[in-house]
């Protein structure tokens, strides 16, 4: 009996120890399927972080943002052009031609201040420059896609001083991609071709993803005829950039001159002027900017038209795209457009195509909208 019960003992701690180890066993197993899980997971987090696109904003926000960092640059009484803050070492962006030289050269912010301005690097066979302002040094710069490449029907924002319209947005598309050209001394390469409607003043400034924010290129020049621009791609020219930025010239090439399509103030026409306010006027009421649509209206139609009832007047207007547009001069200045604009009505967006005639003249050396009418074609 005795004999019987140690066996019993000795069978049940042998039970015991046997079903300790295995769940032991199982308790280890377990754990380390839970840490590797945990791990993966982890990897696959931080793949997703690294991968995950840029965050989408609202255009509004990308427009605000931006227009702060873009500055008007002013060459004496040679002329102007656009750039916009690289860095928070008060770097500024730009083409070559617009500097082109000079050495000193005076930055606008959007906010009216002016600061001196340096230039510290210059190229001189690509167009692109850098001008250094101390009195910007520390401001946050914009964001800058580095290395990712915009593709055709990106969505894009161009921003400057076209005609000297400080601030100006113009929406568009990346329409082409790797166009190749020369405009003497410069050469183009592998650059974007945009529909974003740019103009003389508009170079240097900033090509931007209407989605992220990002700055994608660099705007350079236009073509004659039609609404199409080139803009670089900020990736192509990022190293001469930063390579300046980080190791200033000391000396300016003094072969790189000022060329035929380094526009002067001076040679703006009343019929180019003319055009593109009508354009930029449009253009603002396609991003929702009725603030800045409505500034360019001379002061009898303003006083006619308060500014909510302006405004009120385009709240269904969901786009406007412009069909036909020209210019007379007749000891007025007239500008006629068929636009069509998408409205909404009745429960659901329509089409309907409309003559605008507007009458443009100048009010305080500001060229202004003076009068206008549209109406309905059938």
């Amino acid at each position: 009996m005795k004999k019987q019960w140690i066996i019993s003992c000795i069978t049940t701690i042998m039970i015991f120890g046997v079903g300790f180890y295995s769940f032991t066993l199982i308790k280890e197993s377990v754990a380390s399927q839970l840490n590797t899980a945990a791990i993966a997971a982890s990897e696959s987090t931080e793949d997703t972080k690294e991968k995950a696109p840029a965050e989408s904003k609202e255009i509004k926000d990308i427009i605000h943002e931006t227009q702060k960092l873009v500055v008007q640059i002013e060459i004496g009484d040679y002329g102007i052009g656009s750039g916009f803050l690289y860095n928070d070492q008060g770097d500024i962006v730009t083409n070559a031609h617009v500097v082109a030289g000079v050495t000193n050269v005076t930055v606008k912010t959007a906010d009216n201040r002016e600061f001196p301005g340096k230039v510290i690097g210059i190229s001189e066979n690509t167009d692109v420059a850098v001008v250094r302002v101390d009195g910007l040094k520390g401001t946050e710069p914009l964001q800058i896609s580095k290395e990712k490449n915009a593709e055709i029907g990106d969505e894009v924002l161009a921003l400057g001083s076209p005609l000297g319209f400080q601030n100006t947005v113009t929406t568009g598309i990346i329409s082409g991609v790797d166009r190749d050209f020369e405009l003497p001394p410069y050469q183009f390469e592998n650059v974007y071709q945009i529909s974003a409607p740019i103009a003389p003043g508009n170079s240097g400034g900033p090509l931007i993803n209407r989605k992220t924010g990002e700055v994608v290129g660099i705007n350079s020049a236009s073509a004659e005829q039609g609404s199409i621009g080139f803009s670089i791609p900020l990736p192509n020219v990022l190293a001469l950039i930063e390579g300046w930025s980080n190791s200033p010239m000391t000396s300016l090439p003094n072969n790189v001159e000022q060329n035929d399509y380094f526009y002067e103030e001076d040679s703006f026409t009343d019929e180019q002027l003319a055009r593109y306010l009508v354009m930029y006027f449009y253009e603002s009421l396609n991003v929702k900017d009725y603030v800045t649509a409505y500034s360019l209206l001379g002061s009898s139609w303003q006083r006619d038209t308060t500014y909510e009832s302006f405004r009120n007047g385009y709240t269904n207007t969901e786009a406007v795209y412009i069909d036909e547009l020209s210019v007379t001069t007749n000891g007025d200045i007239t500008v006629t457009a068929i636009i069509s604009a998408e409205e909404w009505r009745n429960g659901s967006y329509s089409y309907q195509q409309y003559k605008t005639t507007y009458t443009v003249g100048y009010e305080n050396d500001q060229m202004k909208i003076i009068s206008g009418g549209m109406q309905a074609v059938n």
